[in-house]
C-alpha cells in the first residue's frame, strides 16, 4: 500500500522496509501493519490534537511530570511551543508506559520506540500468526471468563503497584492471544498519586472490565474488586502478590458526597464511552482473517 505520510521518515531512516496495510483507525491514532526486517509489527500513528478526539484529555493529564521547565512553563501559558510540547508528552506516554509495565509483570504490547509520533511496536498474534482479536470479539466459557478476569485483576493490582491507571479500559483495548489478556492503548495512562481523579478512574476500568466478564460468568457482578483494591492501595499495604477476595465492608463513615457524585458521572462517561467505542469497531477495519506469520 501507499506509505502513509507520517511513516515515510521511518522507512528513508531503516526502521520500516514495508507498510502492509491499515490495521484500525481510532479516535487517538491510526495503526499500520509493516514490515521491519523479516519481522511484522505494528506502527502506530498518533493524530493531531485538533484531529484527536479523546474527550477530557486535561484530566488525563493532571499530575503529569515534565522535568524541562522552560517546556513546563509554556504548556502551562498554550503557547504553539507549549502545545507541541504536550503532544510530545501525550505520544511518549504510551511507551514510557508499556516499559513500566512490562517490568511491573503486565502483559503489554513489547515496544521498540516512538519516533516523531510514531510509535513502532510488536503486533500481538495468535498461535497461528493471525491478528489476535480484541476482548469484545472473545465469547469465552463461563471457566475462561472467571480465570481472565482474574488475570486482569491482577494486571490491574501490578498497574496500580506500579503508580498507573490505565484511565480508559474495557473490553475494547484488551487483546486475547493464546497466552490470555494482552492490554493495549496507554497515551492516556495516569499517574495514581498525582491525579485528582485517580480513584474514579480506576473504578471505572475495574467495573468495565468486570462487567463485560459477567455476561459470561453473572456472579462476577456482586463482586466489589474497585473498591477492594483501592481501600488496600490507600492504606498503603497494596503489592503485586495481594490475595483478592472480591469483597469490601463499607465504612460507617458518613457519605462523602463529592466521591457519589464523581461515582455518577463516571458511570455516564462509561455508558458514553461504551457507545463509541461499539461505533468505532462497526467502522473499523478488521485485519484478523490476515495471516502475518510466513512474512
Amino acid at each position: 500500500m501507499k506509505i502513509p505520510k507520517r511513516i515515510q521518515p521511518l522507512v528513508d531512516d531503516g526502521l520500516v522496509d514495508e507498510v502492509i496495510s491499515q490495521l484500525m483507525s481510532g479516535k487517538e491514532a491510526s495503526v499500520y501493519i509493516v514490515r521491519c526486517g523479516e519481522t511484522i509489527r505494528c506502527a502506530k500513528v498518533y493524530k493531531e490534537a485538533t484531529q484527536r478526539s479523546f474527550k477530557k484529555a486535561v484530566a488525563y493529564r493532571e499530575g503529569r511530570k515534565v522535568r524541562n521547565s522552560r517546556r513546563s512553563r509554556a504548556m502551562e501559558k498554550g503557547s504553539k511551543f507549549g502545545r507541541e510540547q504536550q503532544e510530545k508528552v501525550w505520544q511518549s506516554a504510551e511507551v514510557d508506559a508499556l516499559y513500566k509495565l512490562a517490568e511491573a509483570g503486565v502483559r503489554v504490547p513489547q515496544p521498540f520506540g516512538c519516533f516523531d509520533g510514531v510509535l513502532l511496536m510488536e503486533l500481538v498474534t495468535d498461535e497461528e500468526g493471525y491478528v489476535a482479536p480484541r476482548l469484545n470479539d472473545v465469547i469465552p466459557t463461563l471457566e475462561q471468563a472467571l480465570k481472565d478476569h482474574k488475570v486482569m485483576m491482577n494486571y490491574a493490582v501490578r498497574m496500580l503497584c506500579a503508580g498507573l491507571i490505565h484511565g480508559d479500559l474495557s473490553e475494547f483495548n484488551v487483546l486475547v492471544d493464546n497466552k490470555g489478556p494482552v492490554i493495549i492503548d496507554l497515551p492516556q495512562a495516569v499517574d495514581a498519586s498525582a491525579n485528582n481523579n485517580a480513584e474514579w478512574m480506576f473504578t471505572r476500568d475495574i467495573n468495565n472490565i468486570r462487567d463485560y466478564y459477567a455476561q459470561f460468568a453473572p456472579e462476577l457482578l456482586k463482586t466489589e474488586y474497585a473498591k477492594e483494591i483501592w481501600s488496600i492501595y490507600e492504606k498503603g499495604d497494596l503489592t503485586p502478590e495481594t490475595e483478592l477476595t472480591g469483597t469490601y465492608t463499607q465504612s460507617n463513615i458518613d457519605a462523602d458526597v463529592d466521591t457519589i457524585m464523581q461515582e455518577i458521572d463516571a458511570a455516564r462517561d462509561a455508558e458514553r464511552f461504551k457507545r463509541e467505542r461499539l461505533q468505532e469497531a462497526k467502522n473499523g477495519i478488521d485485519e484478523s482473517k490476515f495471516n502475518w506469520s510466513e512474512s
